[in-house]
């Protein structure tokens, strides 16, 4: 077996790499002396999760895979996409894999079993909601906004640190620990979207209203901003599904992969707070 720190011959792959998990688990690639290829359509060599053509030159040469599948696991065809790849990286003389998973989606389940049903070594990484989703996108424009409206049906939830994720990632990429593993990570408790938006006011000094509605009216909201309609439906399956309570409560996984405690909502939104990105422009 290779130790935590032993650097790993050839390339590692980073699918997902311009999102919240795979630029972090791509600077700490190249931050320790990787070999790292991007994947991604404007990368060189291109890739295409759409374009099984472009999977050859991508995997070509790699000895890891990061795989972070965009946008989400659970629409339609993901499952037998991914399952495909993974074939194809097999064939390619990948020696593994680390997915990361969806928590409470059932879709992701299928992924899952699929990867573990090839002769890759694996890790999992199971995760639901990132810290970094109010701050990185998704709410951002509305906390900047000074509002935000949400469905009024959405369970609390153990919100999860995208630095987490990609410590795990790394760690599993670079040695044999993890393979075999799956890590189910949350944060250390799960609380509400209002009292996160409450956190985010309070560290900023700013009012930012909560408001909540009913699904529907929720839909209609996205619907008259013009979203496109697999995002929309995409957005309220995510809503519908992982925040109906399934992921309430909190695992010790981050403290069984990495040796500590997983970050906190707190500490996330004092560091994130003091970068500015959460002040009204």
């Amino acid at each position: 077996m290779t130790s935590e720190n032993t650097l790993r011959p050839g390339t590692t792959l980073v699918l997902g790499a311009n999102g919240k998990t795979g630029s972090r688990v791509a600077a700490r690639l190249w931050d320790s002396g990787h070999d790292v290829r991007i994947g991604s359509r404007s990368a060189t060599p291109g890739f295409d999760w759409d374009d099984r053509a472009t999977w050859g030159a991508a995997l070509a040469g790699v000895s890891a895979v990061y795989a972070a599948y965009q946008p989400d696991l659970c629409v339609p065809g993901a499952v037998e996409t991914i399952s495909d790849f993974f074939d194809a990286a097999a064939g390619a003389g990948v020696a593994r894999i680390v997915l990361l998973s969806g928590r409470g989606e059932p879709e992701c389940l299928d992924a899952e079993r699929a990867l573990q049903a090839t002769t890759l070594d694996w890790t999992i990484i199971r995760a639901s909601w990132f810290f970094q989703n109010f701050s990185e996108g998704f709410f951002l424009d509305e906390i900047l906004a000074g509002e935000i409206a949400l469905p009024d049906s959405l369970a609390d939830e153990p919100f999860v640190d995208a630095e987490d994720i990609a410590d795990i990632a790394v760690a599993a990429l670079i040695s044999d620990r993890h393979n075999h593993q799956l890590y189910e990570v949350t944060g250390p408790q799960a609380i509400s979207f209002a009292d996160a938006i409450a956190q985010i006011a309070s560290a900023t000094g700013r009012e930012i209203a909560y408001r909540e509605m009913s699904m529907e009216a929720y839909r209609q909201a996205l619907e008259a901003a013009q979203l496109p309609a697999d995002i929309i439906g995409l957005v309220i399956y995510l809503f519908s599904t992982v925040l109906d309570g399934r992921n309430l409560q909190p695992t010790n996984d981050i403290q069984r992969a990495l040796g500590r405690a997983p970050g906190n909502f707190a500490d996330y939104v004092a560091r994130t707070a003091a970068t500015g990105v959460w002040e009204a422009k």
